[in-house]
């Protein structure tokens, strides 16, 4: 194992990190829970980085823009750091197969369950797999 490399936990945006509101970009409805906070700080405590993989199917079925998602990890973040908590990463896919939006249309590898988003993750933050763990609410995030 190289020492350089960081561990890391991979977290499920909607229905993990944040109770699932189907196609919420609506930041005033954002929300997380208490436990879900102190598992973030035992996390945090452990030196384990905090990184958001969130498929976002409702690009390309057009109920929301790319820039949407801005104002959603805002209050993400905000509520964190009301807290002394922070994610180091948000990654997002766009994609889905029967999407209306055609760009966004297309079989892709960063949409879970493949393995896209995490590989990106771990190249750019220099992150050990091995030493890292997936958490979310449906077989598909892990």
């Amino acid at each position: 194992m190289d020492a350089h490399l960081r561990k890391a936990v991979f977290i499920d945006k909607d229905g993990t990190l944040i109770p699932d509101i189907p196609y919420n970009v609506n930041p005033d409805r954002i929300t997380i829970d208490n436990e879900t906070i102190e598992g973030l700080r035992l996390l945090k405590e452990e030196g384990f980085l905090l990184v958001v993989v969130s498929n976002q199917a409702g690009i390309a079925k057009g109920y929301f823009e790319e820039k949407d998602l801005e104002q959603v990890w805002n209050k993400i973040s905000a509520i964190l750091q009301t807290h002394g908590l922070s994610i180091d990463a948000f990654y997002y896919c766009p994609h889905e197969p029967n999407g209306i939006v055609q760009q966004y249309a297309v079989v892709c590898d960063c949409r879970k369950p493949q393995p896209g988003m995490i590989l990106k993750a771990a190249s750019e933050l220099k992150i050990n797999l091995s030493q890292s763990w997936m958490i979310g609410d449906i077989l598909n995030d892990v």
